[in-house]
């Protein structure tokens, strides 16, 4: 069979998009054995000097890559996702394979049962091909555990990859997958998205059933993809969204893929916050956030500056609610584990412990403000603009504890613009690569879209991502 025009332009077929990469292997123009062996190809590379996966399932995936094959084959092969590979986080359970949540304190736990977002994935014809790296309890914007040390940015292995779901970052900026799965309770799939240079999306609650924590009823937490394009996320989003009785928060709506594919910049209206009205921008991500509103505004969309006023309380208000998190489903590990574990993990376990129930209640109330202030902003725009972080990927050595301060101007020196919105679940919010800056290090524009709007704000993604020409690492 004569390869397509996308075929023409890929290095290898693993390079394609993922419906092209399954509808190829369902066409018998190249096999899903040969594009899962590059995939362990390149994550053996990439592993050996940015260290974003705990397991590589060489045997596993290769013998499932065959089954495609011998599916394709006979005729039998259907499934949208046919033979792609994609990673999953090691916050996720999968059965039958080490899952530590970065942490000693889970010893080797091997689950005998897969999480229904991984499961709807290989329902779909993927192949997971790996796990991959998590700060302790998914805790940081940083990744880097007790467990399985630091992992590295692929544009600059002296700066972090970004945190929760560094791993997932880097196997897919490094080309190893076209999407992996990442958790995001603060900004974990749209920090090391932004950091690293792929697409990420927190989609709003219970369009994908969260089914790995203790409890059903968190409203902070969010699976969601990160990928090389907005179209591969897309495909994520259409394999996991719908309703599960596995989650009672889950929306009894399923996902609507051709107002995700499909979009039109026109007529559309955006609001500006370069900096939500409290935090310091460093000026190079100022500068290309301000490039990407100029090119929507090419592409016929208006775009305002609109002030906010919100301030730092909504990041320490925040923080309460994760050490909250962090005590109520792991505080059990500090009695046995404490000297095995990250201490600042520690330090929030102690402190969710010693908060006062009415004052965790309280949060709510800052909480019914801030959407009091989006709802109003939706009834004139589609979606807010700003970035995804206010600085590009900071060095391996620093930590979240670097990027807590209020500033001589009285700005907030933060690392990510992104707890915000877990404070508002209901919206969904990306991260969309829009360049990178002088220093050479990706940064992201992030999308906040209205309640629930998850397609919308894909098929703006999608639209602007045409217009933009954004660097891509070339393969390992």
């Amino acid at each position: 069979m004569t390869k397509n025009a996308a075929e023409q332009s890929a290095s290898h077929p693993l390079d394609l998009p993922a419906t092209e990469i399954a509808r190829g292997i369902r066409e018998g123009r190249f096999s899903s054995e040969s594009v899962v062996t590059e995939s362990i190809r390149r994550a053996r590379a990439v592993n050996a000097t940015l260290n974003p996966f705990t397991v590589i399932r060489e045997e596993q995936a290769l013998e499932t890559a065959r089954a495609a094959d011998r599916a394709a084959a006979r005729g039998e092969a259907t499934a949208p996702l046919h033979g792609v590979p994609f990673a999953a986080k090691d916050m996720t359970p999968t059965k039958g394979d080490l899952t530590t949540l970065g942490s000693w304190t889970q010893g080797n736990r091997i689950p005998d049962e897969t999480a229904l977002v991984v499961r709807r994935l290989q329902d779909a014809g993927g192949i997971l091909m790996g796990k991959t790296t998590t700060p302790e309890f998914a805790y940081a914007s940083f990744t880097h555990s007790p467990r399985w040390g630091i992992t590295r940015n692929p544009w600059n292995p002296e700066r972090t990859s970004g945190g929760s779901s560094g791993g997932s970052a880097v196997a897919v900026a490094t080309g190893v997958v076209p999407f992996a799965e990442g958790t995001d309770m603060g900004g974990s799939v749209r920090i090391p998205a932004a950091l690293s240079g792929t697409v990420g999306l927190k989609a709003s609650i219970g369009r994908i059933p969260m089914t790995i924590l203790p409890s059903v009823f968190d409203n902070i937490s969010h699976f969601g993809p990160l990928a090389r394009t907005v179209g591969d996320a897309v495909s994520f989003m259409e394999a996991t969204c719908g309703p599960s009785d596995e989650d009672i928060s889950s929306l009894p709506v399923g996902f609507v893929s051709h107002v995700a594919r499909n979009g039109s910049l026109a007529g559309k209206r955006f609001a500006l916050s370069v900096d939500l009205g409290y935090y310091q921008v460093q000026p190079e991500v100022e500068r290309l956030v301000r490039q990407a509103a100029e090119e929507l505004r090419r592409a016929g969309a208006t775009v305002d500056e609109v002030p906010m006023q919100w301030t730092r309380a909504v990041n320490d208000e925040w923080f309460d609610l994760w050490c909250v998190f962090m005590s109520g489903f792991f505080g059990e590990t500090i009695e046995t584990y404490r000297d095995k574990m990250d201490p600042a993990v520690v330090s929030m376990i102690d402190r969710g412990l010693a908060m006062n129930a009415t004052a965790y209640k309280r949060v709510e109330l800052l909480r019914t403000r801030m959407w009091r202030d989006m709802a109003a902003l939706f009834e004139n725009y589609d979606a807010l603009l700003c970035p995804t972080c206010a600085v590009t990927a900071p060095l391996v050595t620093e930590c979240d504890d670097d990027y807590v301060a209020t500033g001589p101007d009285g700005r907030f020196v933060g690392l990510d613009m992104t707890c915000p919105f877990n404070m508002l679940p209901q919206l969904p919010a990306l991260s969309l690569p829009v360049g990178l800056a002088s220093n050479g290090l990706p940064v992201g524009l992030q999308i906040v879209g209205r309640r629930f709007a998850d397609e919308n704000v894909l098929s703006m993604a999608a639209a602007l991502e045409a217009r933009l020409s954004v660097p891509r690492l070339p393969a390992p």
